[in-house]
């Protein structure tokens, strides 16, 4: 049977949950039925090291890899590259002038602008495929400069949390015949942002290899957490990033302390907020109660070793680090964000608590001081399947044209 040309797009390697989805979906894929090719605007991360074997990674192309580098640094040896990305700023800065928005929605319309200038900029990348896999948006380079026959778009989070130019959003979308969403609730988002592209949804939700999470939460003692053995230990992952909600989360550490309970909140991560949340933390004397471990490769042991997961996001697509949680099976708590109940079922597998601060201390606290409610919650954990590697027959007729 001959195989299947697939090109996979996508921006980089670095350590985060639409990667480790990425390096999930490479090795799931069927080598036997699909020639894959990976192309990457930046060969950078930690994750470049787990790409599969079988996976052909495509060179990497010098103006594409100017993205992830300052402006400055581009300045010399890509001038129209470098002007055109300051433009963007320009135009951003003239939309939200006398407007409040948070770091994620200026990241969304800066991105928007940076790629509706570029992509005429960037040059088509050679070979023609069957089909293509933008993984990770902006989708422009992939709507533009590939040549394939049938291509589908990722949508990895709620799109009602961005702040887009909606037809020059949607001109790019409609450039693919079918729109993978994470999850119900974001097709549901999704569609309702563009009513015209709805019928080209499909719920692909992330991939995950259990029996691989479970063999790297056994590779190493977390001593660093370890070490504070008489308290409750919380743990979030995640970017250091106002959808993430960290500040709620240092804001909620500060409640349970309060009310007597003996827990240190630990969080993995990395990101722009990161010297806010320093700051906020020792404002709040939490520094030995709120820590932050930075990034982590691996972090598995860490959920291991955790008492409770707890992701406070303000809102999500469809989170790989609940998933890893639910397969270590470790009883968890989400704050109320739209998709949460996409994640977990409330009371069996998981806790889904307001988003109101001190509301969520409170409830947390109440399960912290119930050890037969963890107990519960954990062994249901431990029973779900959140592999999710029964959708794949239907991504393959996607790609095949079936």
């Amino acid at each position: 049977m001959k195989k299947t040309k697939l090109l996979i797009t996508s921006v980089c390697m670095q350590i985060g949950g639409i990667e480790r989805s990425l390096i999930e979906l490479l090795q799931a894929i069927d080598p036997a039925r699909f020639d894959v090719a990976l192309f990457l605007f930046s060969h950078t991360g930690p994750l470049m090291n787990e790409i599969p074997p079988h996976v052909r990674l495509l060179p990497e192309n010098e103006k594409l890899a100017t993205l992830l580098k300052p402006i400055k640094h581009i300045l010399l040896r890509h001038p129209l590259l470098a002007g055109a990305r300051l433009l963007a700023k320009v135009r951003l800065k003239c939309r939200f002038a006398g407007r409040k928005a948070d770091e994620d929605q200026m990241t969304f319309a800066n991105l928007q602008y940076y790629w509706d200038l570029l992509t005429p900029l960037f040059p088509p990348l050679d070979g023609d495929y069957d089909a293509v896999i933008s993984f990770q948006w902006p989708h422009h380079y992939a709507a533009a400069r590939v040549s394939a026959k049938r291509g589908i778009a990722f949508v990895h989070t709620d799109h009602r949390a961005g702040v887009y130019d909606m037809p020059k959003e949607r001109a790019v979308w409609s450039r693919f015949g079918a729109i993978a969403c994470v999850s119900a609730d974001v097709k549901a988002s999704f569609s309702q942002l563009h009513p015209p592209l709805a019928e080209r949804c499909f719920v692909f939700e992330n991939l995950l290899n259990p029996t691989a999470v479970k063999q790297k939460a056994n590779a190493f003692m977390p001593t660093d957490m370890l070490c504070y053995n008489t308290a409750r230990r919380l743990l979030t992952v995640g970017r250091y990033s106002h959808a993430k909600a960290f500040d709620n989360a240092v804001r909620i550490c500060k409640y349970l302390r309060g009310a007597g309970l003996d827990i240190v909140w630990f969080a993995i991560g990395y990101g722009g907020l990161e010297e806010e949340l320093r700051r906020m933390i020792a404002m709040e004397h939490l520094e030995s109660h709120f820590i932050l471990l930075g990034k982590k490769e691996n972090p598995y042991p860490y959920m291991r070793a955790c008492d409770l997961y707890v992701q406070p996001s303000r809102y999500e697509g469809r989170s790989v680090a609940v998933l890893e949680a639910l397969t270590l099976g470790k009883p968890i708590v989400l704050t109320d964000f739209p998709t949460a109940s996409a994640h977990i079922q409330n009371g069996e597998t998981g806790l889904i608590v307001p988003m109101d601060t001190q509301k969520a201390a409170a409830a947390i606290g109440n399960l912290l001081k119930d050890p037969a409610q963890m107990q519960t919650l954990a062994q249901n954990a431990a029973r779900s399947d959140v592999s999710g590697y029964a959708q794949l027959p239907a991504l393959y007729a996607e790609l095949e044209g079936q």
